[in-house]
């Protein structure tokens, strides 16, 4: 059978706003990629999820940034690579205290949006954030797409990378995500995501923007939790994949 991680983007709130159902979604994904403070999240928000994420069982995974609270970390930025690199270590660290108060371990590293697309392509940005994962634990999986250059960077490092998949996000006939401000950009139809999750699991391919039959191999495939019917959406996902011979479990 193919295993297939579900991961997503939780503890997406600041104060007293949230944007993520927390804790339904913890009761389907198997992995959890946690706001660190730089472009959601802050100390108590954080907490919360982390003791939420081990009752459930739930792999924790830091979700490093760009410093733009304001811009929900999606603006384009340009950092020092040495600027960069500490400020990934330390939102990290931040998350590891709290990850260790409720019984658990930071147990990977995933970039989010600006940052996640610049490091496709960007070596130096993407060195970076490497050296900043380096700096807070060498033994740190790196999630990330494939081809990318972090993911290139991360197993010359010496740390495991492991490749991601979005079935809610149109891809590039190149298998980059189609950029947000693009139409068509995010993939709406709930039918055609379950579907595409089901595509990715079991025949390592989706089809892109212009219609093209690209291959998108990936251990984890991502669930975005900040759309309308996240949580409904996330559990046909599951029952989808688990039906047609998928064992859903997480990669660490």
């Amino acid at each position: 059978m193919t295993a297939i991680d579900l991961n997503a983007d939780l503890g997406e709130g600041f104060g007293r706003w949230r944007l993520t159902d927390d804790e339904r979604l913890l009761s389907v994904v198997t992995s959890a990629n946690v706001a660190c403070g730089f472009h959601a999240g802050d100390a108590a928000t954080m907490r919360r999820v982390c003791e939420l994420a081990v009752a459930r069982g739930v792999t924790i995974g830091a979700q490093v940034s760009y410093r733009d609270l304001a811009g929900f970390g999606r603006r384009a930025m340009d950092v020092p690579p040495a600027e960069l690199a500490a400020e990934v270590a330390y939102q990290i660290g931040a998350l590891e205290v709290f990850a260790r108060a409720a019984g658990a371990r930071v147990a990977y590293v995933k970039p989010h949006g600006a940052l996640y697309n610049r490091v496709v392509h960007d070596e130096e940005q993407a060195g970076a954030v490497i050296d900043g994962v380096l700096l807070a634990d060498a033994s740190l999986p790196v999630l990330g797409l494939p081809g990318s250059r972090l993911l290139e960077l991360a197993a010359k490092a010496g740390l495991p990378p492991v490749t991601e998949a979005f079935a809610d996000r149109a891809y590039t006939d190149e298998g980059t995500l189609v950029p947000r401000g693009r139409d068509g950009a995010v993939v709406t139809d709930p039918d055609a995501v379950v579907e595409r999750s089901v595509s990715i699991a079991r025949a390592g391919a989706v089809t892109s923007h212009s219609g093209a039959s690209i291959p998108v191999r990936a251990r984890s495939l991502c669930l975005h939790g900040d759309t309308p019917g996240a949580v409904e959406l996330a559990r046909r996902v599951r029952e989808r994949l688990v039906a047609a011979g998928a064992r859903v479990e997480a990669f660490a």
